[in-house]
């Protein structure tokens, strides 16, 4: 049961059925603001550029990157991995806090599902782009061929990223354009009424026919929980086997058993603070104050205040076990090469972003304050890139054999290509803003009843 008195109202200004509708139907029927043209140029330009970047690499070369051979991962694969964990977010407020009843996730899981599918595929580029030949990325793919002996090799964890990645994508995809179904409908019976003969023949070819019958939302629901339950095991998964990419190596400083649950927490931390980003870009610049209010930030806040803790704790005993261990090697990586040595400043970066920065979150007046919570969730995101930094660079510059021993800085190229996955990502994001609802209306008004502190007023849909 939702006490409205102790845990506050999820929508308010004592909204009807009706009003939600329109509300959640207005950025999609109107016309963008002027922010949204500059915002999609900038990204435009941004994606351009790493297009340009890609072809590049694919016309002249692997060699037009920072790497050597001591530092044959860069940041095309601190980047996958950063990627990676922001796709997190999704599924996590999809799956796991409906397992867990938690009503509030209605007014944000429609966007952090957007963000997966976006996060996904500019995670996606780069491993094909890292193989050097992308005309060769089809050897992955296990089909029916005359090449004899040459087959895939299943043990390599690499191999398993694809598997993982593509899974992982298509069944987000899958769900988030589900849960999307009725809003679709909703969109084409408003065009409908106001004669939008375009919008009304676009909405209903993705409504695939919706038409509101108990037998549709049974079906519908159904489906839902089916892909849920495909998806739950995947958030798991997914960055326990990108972790594998490092952890079945033996490199000082990445051979632990620890990765699988480092990483998957990681990731739901990184991804989380990228929703919180989100959302408060999506509450300022389309005035949803009532839709995502600040109990709605407040509970993220207080998330990513125990995943913090649970970063800081994997950190410590990453460095208890270099020491405790009695190898050389791995005391070297950590206490010569991480704490103290060239890459210091990315260590201290990370652990402050990370694990100093976010306990902030344990007093209300900063959580209730949405200019210092955003500003918090950028640290976590610059935090989280360092943390990839930081565990790539750091074990390859120095590793067994001092004779080989190299630095590593990223190539305009490199950075190009990043700067492009970012405007990929953004010009998902906008078009997101523009041409679907920012919100489940379904969901927000199946809670609206019992999370109101006034009487719902009920008028036509």
């Amino acid at each position: 049961m939702y006490d409205v008195k102790v845990r506050g109202s999820l929508i308010e200004g004592n909204k009807s059925y009706h009003q939600i509708s329109e509300d959640i139907s207005k950025p999609v029927e109107n016309k963008p603001p002027k922010w949204w043209y500059i915002a999609m140029s900038i990204s435009t330009i941004m994606l351009l550029g790493g297009i340009w970047a890609v072809y590049i690499t694919i016309s002249e070369g692997i060699g037009t990157w920072g790497l050597n051979n001591s530092v044959a991962w860069g940041w095309g694969i601190i980047n996958f991995v950063w990627w990676i964990g922001i796709g997190h977010a999704g599924t996590a407020f999809s799956i796991f806090l409906l397992i867990l009843r938690q009503k509030w996730r209605t007014s944000i899981n429609r966007a952090a599902e957007a963000m997966t599918i976006f996060a996904v595929l500019a995670a996606g580029l780069f491993p094909m782009i890292h193989m050097g030949r992308i005309w060769f990325a089809f050897y992955i793919f296990p089909y029916p061929n005359t090449r004899g002996p040459l087959w895939l090799n299943f043990n390599s964890p690499l191999f398993w990223d694809v598997v993982a990645i593509s899974t992982y994508l298509m069944v987000s995809a899958t769900f988030w354009y589900v849960g999307m179904i009725p809003d679709f409908a909703t969109i084409r019976d408003r065009a409908k009424k106001t004669g939008s003969k375009i919008r009304e023949g676009i909405y209903g070819m993705m409504s695939f026919g919706w038409d509101g019958s108990t037998r549709t939302w049974l079906r519908y629901e159904t489906l839902a929980a089916i892909l849920g339950g495909l998806a739950a095991p995947l958030v798991i998964s997914v960055h326990s086997i990108v972790s594998m990419d490092f952890a079945t190596s033996v490199m000082p400083g990445w051979h632990t058993t620890i990765f699988p649950p480092y990483f998957v927490i990681g990731a739901i931390f990184s991804g989380f603070g990228m929703v919180l980003t989100l959302m408060i870009i999506i509450r300022k610049m389309y005035k949803f104050q009532e839709y995502v209010t600040k109990d709605h930030i407040n509970a993220i806040g207080r998330i990513l205040t125990f995943i913090s803790l649970i970063m800081g704790t994997a950190y410590m005993t990453e460095i208890f076990i270099a020491w405790y261990s009695g190898s050389e090697y791995e005391f070297y990586t950590f206490f010569m090469n991480r704490i103290t040595g060239d890459y210091y400043w990315a260590f201290y970066i990370m652990i402050t972003c990370n694990a100093i920065i976010p306990q902030l979150f344990w007093f209300e007046k900063v959580r209730t304050n949405i200019t210092l919570v955003f500003i918090i969730s950028i640290f976590i995101n610059i935090g989280m890139w360092f943390e990839r930094y930081v565990i790539v660079v750091t074990s390859l510059t120095k590793d067994y054999l001092p004779s080989a021993w190299a630095d590593y800085s990223p190539s305009y190229i490199e950075i190009m290509f990043y700067l492009g996955t970012i405007g990929l990502f953004l010009v998902g994001v906008l078009g997101f803003f523009k041409f679907i609802p920012m919100f489940a209306a379904s969901e927000i008004k199946g809670i609206l009843r019992s999370t109101s502190e006034k009487p719902v007023r009920l008028e036509d849909n």
